[in-house]
């Protein structure tokens, strides 16, 4: 299994950071991990800052893979919808997944309309950054699950 993030923007934070690579390293014995990182526009309105944004993102998106962007108009699944929605692309598609998590300005509706699913973790705001968290422990979570682990409780 191959999971892909695509984001915009570094996290800054070391604490952040910290946890990221946590759950990275937890994610690890399961799936084979790659981020690529698109900078952050410069500029301060927000369609000019998700334009910019887009070209960069939509650049990357890879081939033969299912394509799920984050954003807070998507759908809501509980923790077992995911775990049944990784072990479905693990076990009968191309068994590769590519999460987009857009930048503190969302993404550009191309960006959306280009991802085979949109998923929101919640219908309160975060930023960026701790959506990355949310979801490597999401992911980290639905893996546990198809394994039998006792991590989901």
């Amino acid at each position: 299994m191959q999971i892909h993030f695509l984001q915009v923007a570094e996290s800054k934070d070391p604490h952040i950071k910290a946890l990221e690579a946590e759950y990275e390293k937890r994610i690890g014995p399961f799936a084979k991990l790659h981020t690529d990182t698109v900078k952050a526009s410069s500029k301060d309105e927000r369609n000019a800052v998700q334009e910019e944004e887009r070209d960069k993102l939509l650049r990357r998106i890879l081939p033969d893979v299912l394509v799920i962007a984050l954003d807070e108009r998507g759908e809501g699944i509980n923790s077992q919808e995911l775990s049944a929605l990784i072990r479905n692309e693990r076990d009968f598609g191309s068994g590769k997944i590519q999460f987009i998590i857009g930048g503190s300005h969302g993404l550009h509706p191309s960006v959306l309309a280009a991802s085979k699913k949109i998923l929101s973790l919640s219908k309160m705001t975060f930023t960026h950054e701790m959506v990355r968290v949310f979801l490597k422990e999401q992911i980290y979570r639905a893996f546990t699950l198809l394994a039998g682990k006792s991590y989901h409780k």
